[in-house]
């Protein structure tokens, strides 16, 4: 995902949000204070149950059409998912939930930022890709731990031989293995100038690989659109600009054209990789045709993602050595 740039002040309306969402998790923090001497396993039972709900999300957060509302209401649900987490750090269904908000977050609405700015503007630039940088990390941390109580050892042998460290997931840890993907790629792209993050791309690979093995539709085309990106690299670190363009075809298919990200995606990589102006301006148009209000489950992230297509469509001159032909 990419988004929208954050502003400094939030709306009236989340605002409101903020509130109500205190007051509602007050009452749990409430619930939790009164507690102890019922013993730590009802403790942890209301913890665990808080955090999946919040957890859950869903179509509140998905089909809001305020892109700006729900960046400012995120911070705060960051901060509640973190201290469930330390609340019950045995629960790897709530550190993959926070893993997957801070991945959204910076996804979202702080990598955007640093795409968004001038060339004029480079310190700010570079200092809003390091805070996405910092919180894709941060993100990544939450995944590995959540992949280390589903999956012991799986984390620490994703370093040493990635295809067979993930022998052991099975359907049910396809999210899991997606977002942890998702956190370590991310991380990559904005980290190209730390060579540690980069001899990390085999296990990257590894835990799309398995994902898609396991499950192959998962997401509706998640899966083929995050190798969209991977398959954008140089041929020397195992890219393909043709098995890019299957992967975009993929996840059209499987997203039944309802989604504009894959469009989106495949420019910014694909098309930008191969200096391919013109098909770069037909993606970005395909995916500002798409109606938002279509899928009402799809307008959030399809709102981002139209914003950032024409956020590099402004840029497109910047992007691109020659003229449309």
């Amino acid at each position: 995902m990419a988004g929208v740039v954050v502003g400094p002040a939030p709306s009236q309306r989340a605002r409101v949000f903020r509130r109500r969402a205190r007051r509602v998790l007050a009452g749990g923090v409430l619930a939790l204070a009164l507690l102890p001497a019922a013993g730590c396993s009802l403790r942890r039972l209301v913890v665990d149950r808080l955090g999946a709900e919040l957890a859950r999300g869903g179509s509140a957060w998905s089909s809001d059409d305020d892109p700006r509302l729900v960046a400012d209401a995120f911070p705060f649900a960051l901060k509640t998912l973190e201290a469930l987490t330390a609340a019950s750090p045995g629960n790897p269904g709530l550190q993959l939930a926070t893993c997957r908000g801070f991945v959204t977050y910076a996804a979202a609405f702080v990598a955007p930022a640093a795409e968004a700015a001038p060339a004029a503007e480079f310190v700010d630039a570079r200092a809003a890709a390091q805070r996405a940088l910092r919180l894709d990390l941060r993100a990544l941390g939450y995944c590995r731990s959540a992949l280390e109580l589903r999956l012991p050892g799986a984390a620490a042998a994703l370093a040493r031989a990635p295809e067979a460290a993930l022998d052991g997931a099975r359907r049910e840890d396809v999210e899991l293995l997606y977002w942890t993907g998702a956190a370590w790629g991310s991380a990559i792209a904005l980290g190209t100038d730390r060579p540690e993050l980069v001899a990390d791309l085999p296990a990257v690979r590894a835990l799309f690989a398995r994902a898609g093995a396991l499950d192959p539709d998962w997401g509706a085309g998640a899966l083929d659109e995050a190798w969209i990106s991977l398959e954008a690299l140089p041929a020397a670190l195992g890219g393909s600009p043709e098995r890019a363009r299957a992967r975009l075809e993929r996840a059209v298919a499987k997203s039944g054209g309802r989604r504009a990200s894959p469009w989106v995606t495949w420019a910014a990589s694909a098309a930008v990789a191969g200096q391919d102006r013109a098909g770069f301006r037909r993606a970005l148009e395909s995916a500002l045709a798409i109606d938002p209000d279509a899928a009402p489950e799809e307008r959030l992230p399809n709102l981002i993602a139209q914003e950032r297509a024409r956020r590099l469509l402004e840029r497109v001159d910047e992007l691109f050595f020659a003229e449309e032909e």
